[in-house]
């Protein structure tokens, strides 16, 4: 080429799916992968009920489906999900301020290539790959952040976070994940309110990321944004693909708050929906299911019988793993992840596991010649030995090493043993180089 034409950033990767290659060359090689390294409750076995499926059948007669959705989203279902809002009797909004989006990806891209380059959004660290790369593309520099502590339960540095937004003048937003990616943490409403409190003092916008909103358990309560918003600017940003669950149906929406009392964020809403005519218009069939889906009646049943079912996992990852020594866990109480952490300066380069097949050996031995993070390095060794398949913690942009797993398998023994498993391999690598 005459000049260099990638933009600065293009070197990051998507670790969830980036280790999907490795496990994929094992599985060549005859080698059953454990998939923990993405939240789609599909692969782990969830059964989409038959109602669920009569619905979509019934859709799929009507010519509609077929044809172009309004650029901001079917009528009828902005207007449900507007009234759903409203009857909770916080926030108020209309119909047009739902946007949708392909999937919470798209609506994550077109959030931060809307705003100038030389304005931040603070995020959470560690935070979810999406709005993590989606935040350094836009700018081409590393994001600031605030500190979730995992020695109080993941919950976040508040006072980091007002220090960084007063001392930081291009930071215009903060990013809230509730319940939170990767770390399963579920925000308490006092929190929120100091985090709301603080946009308001210093005249930021929130962009909260609320996909496990309704997936919440082991005792704990939050709230969503429209009731603690109160005239701040924001934008919740919600979807299916977890909740339904319906990953494939890639659909997402926004909700805008506020837009109407602040001139400057209404421009920056108007470049989204400017960046979204472009495309003319999100998937139809997903958005037409939402309300038939939210409104039968055994909607509420399954997804209750979901989220026991994710409680009950978290439980006995809990229960296995939280006296092991070398690391250090939580209990998840939100989403479907557990993040594990290894003590301070537990890993090192000469750490090892046993890979009985040659090849497979030589393979992974191949992958950690070069410089890596010790987790990551620990997660390949990992998935070479027993077909484990994790993310190392260090690809959500923090220097905690450790790692991401899933609480989505529909077996419970058989889960139980994946995390015995585990449990036993990290004990093995740690102790490999003594």
């Amino acid at each position: 080429m005459r000049f260099d034409i990638a933009k600065s950033g293009s070197g990051l990767v998507y670790e969830i799916r980036n280790i999907v290659s490795v496990a994929d060359k094992l599985k060549r090689s005859g080698i059953e992968v454990i998939w923990e390294n993405i939240g789609d409750p599909v692969q782990k076995g969830e059964k989409i009920p038959g109602w669920m499926r009569e619905v979509l059948v019934d859709l799929l007669k009507e010519d509609r489906t077929y044809g172009y959705s309004p650029t901001k989203g079917m009528d009828a279902t902005r207007e449900f999900l507007a009234e759903r809002v409203n009857r909770r009797g916080k926030a108020q909004i209309t119909p047009e301020d739902i946007i949708f989006f392909n999937g919470l990806g798209d609506a994550i891209a077109r959030a931060y290539s809307a705003i100038r380059v030389d304005v931040r959004i603070i995020m959470p660290e560690p935070t979810y790959s999406t709005h993590l790369l989606a935040e350094v593309l836009h700018a081409s520099f590393p994001p600031n952040t605030y500190r979730m502590n995992p020695y109080c339960d993941w919950s976040p540095d508040i006072n980091e976070l007002e220090r960084k937004v007063k001392s930081h003048r291009a930071v215009v937003g903060i990013l809230v994940i509730n319940p939170d990616n990767p770390t399963g943490y579920v925000y308490p409403e006092e929190t929120l309110r100091r985090i709301v409190e603080i946009a308001r003092t210093y005249d930021l916008f929130l962009i909260f990321d609320e996909t496990y909103q309704n997936i919440v358990y082991n005792g704990r309560n939050t709230v969503p944004l429209s009731d603690i918003i109160g005239d701040v600017p924001g934008i919740s940003m919600k979807g299916i693909s977890k909740e339904f669950p319906w990953p494939g149906s890639r659909c997402g929406w926004m909700e805008i708050y506020n837009a109407d009392k602040d001139e400057i964020f209404a421009r920056y809403i108007d470049v989204i929906l400017t960046q979204k005519m472009s495309e003319v218009c999100s998937t139809t069939l997903p958005q037409m299911a939402i309300p038939r889906i939210m409104n039968h009646p055994e909607y509420q049943p399954y997804l209750n019988e979901r989220i026991r079912h994710y409680e009950k996992l978290s439980n006995i990852a809990y229960r296995i793993l939280k006296d092991l020594p070398y690391v250090m866990v939580n209990r998840t109480c939100g989403a479907f992840y557990m993040t594990v952490v290894f003590n301070e300066a537990i890993l090192n380069s000469r750490q090892t596991l046993p890979i009985a097949q040659e090849d497979i050996r030589n393979y992974i031995e191949k992958l950690v010649a070069e410089p890596v993070e010790f987790d990551k390095r620990f997660v390949y060794y990992l998935l070479g030995a027993t077909g484990i398949c994790v993310i190392p913690l260090t690809s959500f942009f923090t220097d905690l090493p450790g790692f991401r797993m899933t609480l989505l398998d529909r077996d419970e023994a058989k889960f139980e043993q994946v995390v015995r498993m585990l449990a036993e391999n990290i004990v093995a690598y740690v102790e490999s180089s003594r």
